[in-house]
This record gives structure tokens, C-alpha cells and sequence, in this order.
């Protein structure tokens, strides 16, 4: 079966249905599923759209055509959806749970949140995952009865168990979470949710290499050392010797995604045929992922993460882009943390009268909700320097 046709739907599948519900009840209202307003919430939320100025890893003044946290994200979806429906599993919650994977990343890509966590060592630290929960569940203010976007008991489970079980401590934003404590016990997530997990290493480590041969950062002859990368570059230099260097870029991209989809879905076909789980709790109580790479290809998968690390994430270049924005951030929550009046006036109430943790975990929320741009702006607002982000 091709890797895009459509499974019957699996016994172990979500069913929205089924769902345990939202935090406030809510009459259903149209012929949408509780997981395609879960996706459709996140699409219109505030913090959706800011990811569009937020960094991947090259900044966004750097150059219009890479990724943005945004891109990545609907790459992320686009790979979660393929591998959802082979599997027969449901696609409205594994592009939710993609749509909302990075809710809560702030500015300037893992940099801006090393810096944020250093910050809040001392108010209980700070993880993007864990952000995004807060997002969903108090930041975003768009509808009269509640906070948040009362999404599913199952978008928040997936959200929370992005990178598998939760084991304490708990991050803040998880722990203060006490409507739904029983997501946060040892279980594994739901298999949509192990979808978005997986397509998002599929999508970053396809589209990390495509941006960083599109900067100059390496070349494709230093690729060929990695096994997977080989394989396909040599078919595509087989089949077509004198295709210009862009289109090999692009024919890399598009042949990898095929191939580590095929391998997600036949290892994981594979998995659920030992396991036989029934429903889509026996997938949680099973103890281990059923998503997964096979063995060979998690080999290939880590080759290219272990490339990507020293090539291009900490590439002197990306480094002292990453280095000056993190002092953004850093100087930014130092001159919030001392004078509230700095903040914009909403946020100045919100945090005003408040004990010293309490104002700090405050001004992350508004820290971890800035663009690129807009950080950069406030930057120079309120300091007479400015960082040099080349």
C-alpha cells in the first residue's frame, strides 16, 4: 500500500467520540469532530501566527526563503498527516498536536530558550513544551467563558508528552496544572501524538539539511558520508547527471521525506502487529513507543543529527547570530524583572502587586510570546546599544 492511501481506521486509533472531554463543557455546535476544533483553535490562535517571525535556526532578517518556525511547523503537519493516515490513525489529532507543538518556543530558536531557562532558574526554569500547555490553557484570551482554548483532554495529553512520558520534576507549567494532573502520570502518549513527535525529527532533519547547503553552511559532497543522504543522492546523480544544483537540493528533500515515512510506517505496522494493542489506551499502558524508525534507519536518522550539530547549529555563523539574540533576551527579562514599568501597560497589570516568582513567571509568558522582530524592537526601546545579529 502506498505510503498516502488511506488505512481503515484502527482499532487503537483516538476517536474523538470517545474523548475525555475539555476543562469547560461545551455544547458541539457544528459537524466538526472535537479534534478538528482543537486544530482549527490553534490555526486562529495569537500565538499561531506569531510563529511566523520566529527563528528555526536562521534568523528571519538572514533571508526569505528559510524556515521559520511557522514553516516548520506546517512541514511538521504535512508529515504527520501522511503518516496518521497509512496508519489509520486519527489525522485531525496528529495535526493538531503538530500545530501545537511549538506554541510555546520563544524568540530566537533553542538559543532565546537556554537563555530564558537561565533566567528562571531560580522560578522554576523554563521548556518550551511545557510553555506550550500554558499557552493553550491561559495565555491565549479569545473566547468570554475561559482562559485558553479548552482544547481536548487528548491535544493537551499529546502537547504535554511531546518527548514521551513525563517524569518529575515536572516542568512549572505542567506542575501547576492541576485540572489534569492524570496526564502527567508514566504512560505514553496516545499513537497520534507519537506521529507528531516522530514527524517533527522528520521534518527538521530534512529541511535543516536543505537550508543549510541553501547557506552555504556545507556542501553535498560532504553529506555523502552519511548513509541515508548516500543512498539517495547517488540515485538522483544516477538518473539525472546534469541536474542543476537547486534541483538536487529540492529532488534530496522531497525523496528523504518519502523514504523515512516508509520506514515510520512499515517499522510501526510491524511494532502494533507484535504488540496487538486494542484500543488506544493499551497503546499507553504498553511501556514503549509503537512509532518509530527501524533500527537501521535510526542509526541513518541519528548520522544526520550528529552532522547537523557541529555543520550548522553550532556553525560560527549561526553562533554569533544566537549568541547576540540570546542577549537580547537576557537583557530583556533583566530590565522587565527591575522595572515593571518597562512593560507594556496589559502586561505591567498583570504582573503588579505579584511576589518576585510569580512576576518572573509572568514576564516569561510575555518573553516566550515575542517574535524575532518584536524582541529586537523592545531591544531598542529600552537600551541605547543595539545587538549585532548578522
Amino acid at each position: 500500500m502506498a505510503v498516502a492511501e488511506a488505512a481503515p481506521r484502527a482499532p487503537w486509533a483516538s476517536r474523538a467520540e470517545d474523548s475525555r472531554g475539555r476543562l469547560h463543557p461545551e455544547p458541539g455546535g457544528d459537524a466538526r469532530s472535537a479534534f478538528r476544533r482543537d486544530a482549527d483553535r490553534i490555526i486562529h490562535s495569537s500565538a499561531f501566527r506569531r510563529l511566523a517571525y520566529k527563528t528555526q535556526v536562521f534568523s528571519y532578517h538572514e533571508g526569505d526563503h528559510y524556515r521559520t518556525r511557522l514553516t516548520h511547523t506546517l512541514e511538521v503537519v504535512q508529515v504527520a498527516r501522511s503518516v496518521a493516515r497509512a496508519l489509520g490513525l486519527d489525522e485531525d489529532l496528529s495535526e493538531a498536536l503538530a500545530l501545537a507543538h511549538d506554541l510555546g518556543h520563544p524568540p530566537f530558536a533553542h538559543a532565546g530558550e537556554r537563555v530564558l531557562d537561565a533566567c528562571m532558574a531560580a522560578y522554576g526554569g523554563f521548556d518550551h513544551n511545557a510553555q506550550s500547555l500554558r499557552v493553550v490553557t491561559r495565555l491565549e484570551n479569545r473566547y468570554p467563558d475561559f482562559d485558553g482554548l479548552n482544547l481536548s483532554w487528548e491535544t493537551h495529553e499529546g502537547i504535554v508528552k511531546h518527548n514521551g512520558p513525563v517524569q518529575g520534576p515536572l516542568p512549572h507549567a505542567i506542575a501547576v496544572h492541576a485540572e489534569r494532573q492524570d496526564l502527567w502520570l508514566w504512560s505514553w502518549p496516545c499513537a497520534e501524538a507519537q506521529v507528531a513527535a516522530i514527524a517533527d525529527d522528520i521534518a527538521y532533519d530534512v529541511h535543516d539539511l536543505d537550508d543549510g547547503l541553501r547557506a552555504g553552511l556545507f556542501d553535498l559532497t560532504e553529506l555523502t558520508g552519511l548513509p541515508l543522504v548516500h543512498t539517495v543522492l547517488s540515485d538522483i546523480h544516477a538518473r539525472w547527471p546534469d541536474l542543476d544544483r537547486a534541483r538536487v537540493f529540492h529532488e534530496l528533500g522531497r525523496r528523504m521525506i518519502t523514504v523515512l515515512i516508509g520506514d515510520v510506517v512499515a517499522e510501526s505496522r510491524r511494532r502494533i502487529a507484535l504488540a496487538q494493542p486494542g484500543d488506544a489506551d493499551a497503546i499507553r499502558r504498553l511501556g514503549h513507543a509503537v512509532i518509530g524508525f527501524s533500527a537501521e534507519t535510526a542509526a541513518a536518522e541519528k548520522a544526520i543529527k550528529a552532522f547537523l550539530f557541529p555543520r550548522m547549529y553550532r556553525h560560527p555563523r549561526v553562533m554569533a547570530t544566537m549568541e547576540a539574540a540570546g542577549d537580547v533576551v537576557r537583557d530583556l527579562f533583566a530590565r522587565y524583572m527591575a522595572d515593571t514599568q518597562a512593560l507594556p501597560e496589559e502586561w505591567r497589570a498583570s504582573v503588579e502587586g505579584r511576589g518576585e516568582a510569580a512576576r518572573a513567571r509572568r514576564i516569561a509568558d510575555f518573553l516566550a510570546g515575542q517574535t524575532d522582530r518584536y524582541a529586537l524592537a523592545e531591544h531598542a526601546r529600552l537600551f541605547d546599544r543595539a545587538p549585532e545579529l548578522r
